[in-house]
């Protein structure tokens, strides 16, 4: 029985009807050119309906213009919850910048305030994320592409660099789950990336595909770890690296063997897989033969993020609508969902932790 159908299977009467009612959105996360949506990306979101929408520097002039794009993005599918995404981390990964919004620091800063004083740092990771969430909640925002789960390696790319917590589990763990705990309750969903593991790249995978070429029992016992110990998250983002001792020819986001084995299996993540960028220079063949390959691998939905009006035709045309099982997933990451915090002395508390962290020495 396929994935799909044992999740129906699930389901029971007015809920399997009500799900297939909902699930008519297409499997894959799309941009758009600029600060306003021309009329040929209006048409073709109405048309397709993408499950949802993500946003970069390239789209974003002032908070009134963002909100009124956002809403003309939501009104293309008639959904006025429809996910959006941002990638905003913090340090050099921030689409919001000043003076409109805060400048957050990276997580490496965060990871140095937990070496010196770990209680401190935790809250700082979760007054981190609720800070984000309140820049982004407020613009329509609902989804946050943060945080960073790598490992920190000697030797890798800087790709991911001052974005990792660190190179020891246990403080990307506790910080990582601290940022995630910080987001939701803030009403934005967290997306833990990059699962299985980015941090040992040597590549960056938007310019050329990464091997990683160590045995799966090292993998798991590091790599994979932060992700095992998150594995309840909502949603998750794969990564574009070849894991040699797993799969010697396709990367995660394309290997049914990692998305089954590890992700799904020894992480045992149930929540909803975005694919990273299919964009990306790391994968090979045209957008279509891209869009298939990620969802025929497992992940839930495919991100295009370069706002490209053909690419997105194409990976809109080759992914269909979403599965009753992925869509099962989208369902659950939002009732995760509840009442929001208070934000209440949040920026001066977390202010003073970051100045502990500079007089520290880092």
């Amino acid at each position: 029985m396929r994935g799909a159908e044992r999740e129906k299977g699930r389901l029971s009467g007015d809920k399997a009807v009500a799900l297939e009612a909902e699930n008519n959105h297409s499997a894959a996360i799309v941009g758009c050119a600029g600060p306003v949506l021309t009329d040929a990306e209006r048409g073709l979101f109405r048309d397709t309906d993408p499950l949802g929408f993500i946003l970069f520097a390239r789209n974003v002039e002032t908070p009134n213009q963002l909100r009124a794009l956002i809403d003309d993005l939501r009104d293309c599918g008639g959904r006025n919850d429809a996910p959006v995404l941002i990638d905003q981390e913090g340090g050099r990964v921030a689409r919001l910048r000043p003076p409109d919004w805060r400048a957050a620091p990276t997580s490496a800063r965060i990871g140095a305030l937990y070496r010196n004083d770990p209680d401190a740092g935790r809250e700082a990771a979760w007054l981190n994320g609720r800070l984000l969430a309140h820049d982004l909640s407020g613009l329509g925002i609902n989804v946050d592409c943060a945080p960073v789960l790598d490992l920190l390696f000697d030797g890798a790319h800087e790709i991911i660099g001052d974005r990792a917590f660190g190179e020891e589990i246990e403080p990307v763990v506790m910080l990582g789950r601290a940022t995630c705990e910080g987001l939701m309750a803030g009403g934005v969903l967290p997306v833990v990336k990059h699962m299985p593991g980015h941090g040992r790249a040597t590549l960056d995978s938007h310019e050329a595909l990464p091997v990683v070429d160590v045995s799966r029992d090292v993998l798991q016992k590091t790599d994979f770890r932060p992700f095992l110990a998150l594995s309840d998250m909502p949603i998750a983002m794969t990564a574009h690296v070849v894991y040699s001792a797993i799969d010697p020819e396709g990367p995660a986001t394309t290997s049914a063997t990692v998305i089954r084995e590890i992700i799904r299996g020894h992480i045992g993540f149930d929540g909803l897989l975005v694919s990273d960028d299919l964009s990306m220079k790391a994968l090979s063949g045209d957008l279509e033969t891209r869009t298939s390959a990620a969802l025929g691998a497992g992940c839930d939905a495919a991100l295009h993020c370069n706002g490209d009006f053909e690419e997105m035709a194409a990976v809109l045309k080759a992914c269909g609508r979403m599965s009753d099982q992925a869509s099962a997933r989208m369902s659950r990451a939002f009732e995760r969902l509840g009442a929001t915090e208070l934000l209440g002395d949040a920026l001066a508390r977390f202010d003073d932790l970051m100045v502990r962290e500079l007089q520290s020495g880092g």
